[in-house]
């Protein structure tokens, strides 16, 4: 049980500013909600720091926008921008921290999946020192297929990055403003937030918690875009794969030339020794699948590195509420 109760020695002419980043798609249904709940959030803190709300809306096909110019309409600490069209989930988050004015930014999603009031207790953390506070799902309510899938991918997102990436941690986690100044210095095409964060260094702390199912609407997230988050997040944050390439083309190529080795012993021992076509052809054909293999991975590694160079930009905005002009980055 988290204890919610926050010890508070901040005057109120030093409240910090606690940006909220809430990244949404075809989420109308679960909107007023959010909102109704940030704004208790809001009371309970409001001796504590001061609180703004991003909205970045990732192109929604409902009306979404539409509530969100209500929301803004009546709560001025609101603050929302439109893409001109899906850029993706990790980008979204990515063009929201661009927008956050605040010493310290929680991210959160819109599905009320993860527990608004659990943004009291990565404050208090963060009040003691913490840079970087996530949360860790102890818990989730979605089928064991599911999850069991989730599990193996954290596990090996683990193994092969470069260096440790929680595990069972998502993009709920609030980040201090040093933090985000350092990963808007790293170039991105399509970040992995979780493992750059996590990357960076700086003092660290999950929260564990129950993660909730969903109110309303559907999960954005099918088996493809698990899978293709990550293998982003395999590439972003790891050489391992290029260095298993290398280590089996050693070895391929060590038993290739013990196998020749071993049939010109052979063939001079039993000059008779019938042609060997079957396993030719099965070395010819293993050869050339491996070789595809590791091409397609040093190709995967020139992709990401061409789409860097590239340069187009993070997103597009197409319209925006309560930001001036001169605040919108893209």
């Amino acid at each position: 049980m988290i204890n919610m109760k926050i010890n508070d020695n901040t005057s109120n002419e030093d409240k910090p500013l606690l940006s909220i980043s809430i990244p949404v798609l075809n989420e109308e249904s679960n909107l007023d909600a959010l909102h109704e709940r940030l704004i208790i959030v809001g009371k309970s803190m409001e001796h504590l720091c001061d609180l703004e709300f991003i909205f970045t809306d990732n192109y929604s096909t409902d009306s979404t926008w539409i509530k969100l110019e209500k929301i803004c309409s009546k709560d001025k600490r609101c603050k929302a921008i439109r893409f001109s069209r899906n850029f993706g989930f990790q980008r979204s988050i990515l063009a929201n921290y661009m927008h956050t004015s605040g010493d310290a930014v929680v991210q959160i999603d819109a599905d009320l999946q993860d527990p608004p009031e659990l943004i009291k207790v990565f404050f208090q953390e963060w009040k003691k020192g913490y840079d970087v506070v996530y949360g860790i799902r102890t818990g989730r309510s979605e089928n064991i297929l599911s999850n069991y899938f989730r599990k193996i991918g954290y596990w090996i997102i683990d193994k092969l990055s470069d260096y440790p990436i929680p595990r069972n941690a998502g993009d709920f986690r609030l980040i201090d403003r040093k933090v985000l100044d350092v990963l808007f210095k790293i170039k991105h095409h399509n970040p992995y937030l979780r493992g750059v964060i996590a990357g960076l260094g700086f003092k660290q702390k999950g929260i564990d918690y129950n993660r909730e199912s969903r109110s309303s609407g559907k999960s954005k997230f099918n088996l493809f875009g698990l899978v293709r988050m990550g293998t982003s997040a395999v590439l972003s944050h790891s050489t391992m794969p290029l260095r298993l390439a290398s280590v089996f083309g050693l070895i391929v190529l060590l038993i290739s030339i013990c196998g020749a080795i071993y049939y010109t012993l052979l063939k001079f021992l039993d000059p008779n020794l019938p042609q060997g076509l079957a396993s030719i052809h099965i070395l010819v054909l293993f050869g050339i699948g491996l070789h595809s293999l590791f091409m397609g991975i040093i190709g995967e590694y020139l992709l990401k590195i061409y789409l860097i160079i590239r340069s187009h930009p993070l997103v597009v905005i197409e319209r925006h509420l309560n930001f001036k002009d001169e605040e919108i980055q893209f």
